[in-house]
Parts: structure tokens; C-alpha cells; sequence
């Protein structure tokens, strides 16, 4: 298992982690399994979609800031429910297949590191599992 730092932009960002992923996967030698990538923050999470496109990260913050406010009357006493509630919407995990060595992401497909409560330095864990 590899960790991995990384220091966010602004409250709301998705950052690419697809390099990183990728670099595990070939250090490992590993030809057929799953990599399971974990984010372990109660305000962040991770998620598989495009990233052809540079709107659509941009897009998916707008959606879920629709979805969940920043202020909506919450009790939470840190201010921050809004960041917790979209991390378990996008969820802490992410597992990917490998096949012949590479992960098998579609064409337009990237992972991302997704940010709720930013700027922070944060982390993430990427390990492979043989088949």
C-alpha cells in the first residue's frame, strides 16, 4: 500500500489522482486484480468520471452544492455538515479492476480526489489485490 499527500485548492475541488493510481499499479508488477484507492477524511471522498471534458468536475461541485448547501440551518456545531454530507454521497473508496497491468478505466474515465472542506492537506491510500 502507497500513501500519498496532497494539498488541496479552494473548499470545493476535484483533483486528479489517475497518475498516481496508474504508478502503483505498475510498480506492483501486478498483471490481474483490483486497486482499491481509500480516502480516509469524513469531509472528502473519491469518485471514477470524466475528465476529457474540464467542465465536468466543475459541474458535479455546482450539482452537489445545489443538492447540499453550505448553510442550510444544521446543528452541527464545526459548520462544515455540508462537506460531510457530499463525502457520503461520493463515498471513502474506490476499486478499480486491473488487466494486463493497467487499470481498467474507461476512455473518457479518471479518479478523483474530491474535496468538500478545503483548502487542507490531505491523503490518500492506493493498494493492489491480486486476483
Amino acid at each position: 500500500m502507497q500513501t500519498f499527500n496532497l494539498s488541496t485548492q479552494g473548499r470545493d475541488s476535484l483533483t486528479d489522482i489517475t497518475p498516481q493510481v496508474r504508478r502503483v499499479i505498475q510498480e506492483s508488477g501486478l498483471k490481474n486484480g483490483l486497486c482499491l484507492v481509500y480516502c480516509p477524511h469524513t469531509t472528502a471522498g473519491l469518485t471514477i468520471n470524466e475528465n476529457a471534458d474540464p467542465a465536468v468536475p466543475g459541474d458535479i461541485i455546482t450539482v452537489l452544492d445545489r443538492m447540499v448547501p453550505w448553510t442550510g440551518g444544521y446543528a452541527h456545531a464545526e459548520g462544515n455538515t455540508a462537506a460531510h454530507v457530499k463525502s457520503s454521497l461520493m463515498g471513502c473508496s474506490a476499486k478499480i479492476v486491473i488487466e494486463d497491468g493497467q487499470p481498467v478505466l474507461g476512455t473518457w474515465q479518471s479518479v478523483f480526489f474530491c474535496d468538500f472542506d478545503g483548502p487542507r492537506n490531505r491523503r490518500f491510500m492506493v493498494q493492489v489485490v491480486p486476483a
